[in-house]
């Protein structure tokens, strides 16, 4: 099990660098596209959906990435000045799923409500996932290696949370949604975060490094969206009976397991980016 582990976070590893820091900005819209569909496929499995109509939600949430692309190829990247149409369409994108995380899924996890097998379902699936692939798209255009310190966030809290949850955990996070988290490791996960932020402080626009408290506020929002993210899909697993998204990645489970606080962050990240922008 260990080494199929191994080997699959090798492979994917190589496969998303080589596609953030060679392929052109079309081909990492298409990269991107590619992710949310398997995502989406995904998300008819919790859903209940059977394989034909989960084949056609993949293949739906790649129509609908190709027609954004076709329609508003400028505000993804593909072309010069990208920087207001980028503000005009995220919006239409990210206010929504910022209210979604920030307002609705605490109510959420605390009443347990279950995942809609309806149109509701797959507007909350639509909700998740469009936005991801939109803030990966749009978050590279400030560069490669951007964009992979903004997601090394989450990768980094997910690593301290688990260690300190190890080492020191004692008291429950949120146990009848997942069991093995703690609140020591929500603190480990937090302080690692801030360490890496302040850190990286010179680099962030001036409203941030020279806020303190600002960037303070902003990194423990992060840290929490990114365990509300983890918890989230827990709780939509726990409730379809499933432990993985799906086996599509070896010793992995699936797409959503590995993006599940990136479809928490990830909005809000570029959210936040535009605005400075503007």
């Amino acid at each position: 099990m260990l080494r199929t582990r191994v080997i699959t976070a090798v492979f994917l590893v190589a496969a998303f660098l080589s596609a953030l820091f060679y392929l052109p900005p079309l081909g990492w819209v298409i990269f991107a596209a590619l992710v949310a569909a398997v995502a989406a496929w995904e998300w008819g499995a919790l859903m209940g959906l059977g394989a034909t109509a989960r084949l056609a939600l993949g293949g739906v949430t790649m129509a609908i990435c190709a027609a954004v692309t076709t329609l508003d190829p400028i505000a993804l990247g593909i072309g010069p000045d990208s920087s207001g149409a980028a503000w005009r369409l995220g919006r239409w994108f990210y206010l929504p799923t910022a209210a979604f995380w920030l307002l609705l899924v605490p109510a959420w996890m605390k009443r347990r409500w279950p995942l809609p097998k309806s149109a509701a379902g797959l507007a909350i699936g639509a909700l998740l996932i469009l936005p991801t692939w939109l803030a990966l798209v749009q978050l590279r255009q400030a560069g490669a290696p951007a964009l992979l310190a903004i997601m090394a966030v989450v990768w980094l809290a997910d690593i301290a949370a688990y260690f300190s949850g190890r080492t020191f955990g004692k008291h429950k996070l949120a146990p009848a949604i997942s069991p093995g988290k703690t609140w020591e490791g929500a603190i480990g996960a937090a302080i690692a975060v801030l360490v890496y932020g302040f850190i990286l402080s010179s680099n962030l626009p001036s409203v941030l490094a020279t806020n303190h408290a600002l960037l303070f506020v902003v990194l423990l929002l992060l840290t929490a969206v990114s365990i509300i993210g983890d918890l989230f899909e827990s709780l939509l697993k726990r409730q379809a009976g499933l432990k993985d998204s799906s086996s599509i990645l070896p010793g992995h489970g699936g797409v959503l397991d590995r993006i599940d606080s990136l479809t928490s962050t990830l909005p809000l990240l570029a959210l936040l980016w535009l605005g400075i922008l503007r």
